[in-house]
């Protein structure tokens, strides 16, 4: 789009987010007779595809949408709970296979970092060594 305003942009961005848009981004391009213009990306259910259609056609200056099906691992996830020094930090573990991810919750570990004044990364390495240290003891 080379007549979208930023504003536009964002205000879209969350209603697609709103709308069960799985991510919405924006790429900066160059258009025909070398104009920039913002390119909108939206990764969605197949299912979804009218309803966002409808919504970014509404609510852009677009006049037409091009469609890319794509096909996608995920890891299968869930959550546990460690305790550390600053208070209890969830975890999201992903896994598929032999591979497994560990991640601490930005929002825990930057509420615990506030509450107790320390850095968010101490609490967010405080988190890690916590699951490591849980796994050692399993």
């Amino acid at each position: 789009m080379d007549d979208q305003t930023g504003e536009g942009l964002g205000y879209v961005m969350a209603q697609l987010l709103t709308a069960g848009a799985f991510d919405v981004y924006f790429t900066p391009i160059q258009m025909k007779k070398n104009r920039p213009a913002t390119k909108l990306s939206v990764l969605a259910d197949p299912q979804a595809r009218e309803s966002l259609t409808k919504l970014i056609l509404a609510e852009t200056s677009t006049v037409g949408i091009r469609y890319q099906t794509w096909q996608r691992t995920i890891m299968r996830r869930h959550f546990i709970e460690v305790p550390t020094a600053y208070g209890l930090v969830h975890l999201k573990v992903a896994s598929y296979d032999d591979i497994e991810k560990k991640t601490p919750e930005y929002a825990d570990c930057a509420r615990l970092a506030q509450a107790n004044g320390v850095p968010l990364m101490a609490v967010y390495q405080a988190a890690l060594a916590a699951a490591d240290q849980s796994d050692k003891e399993r």
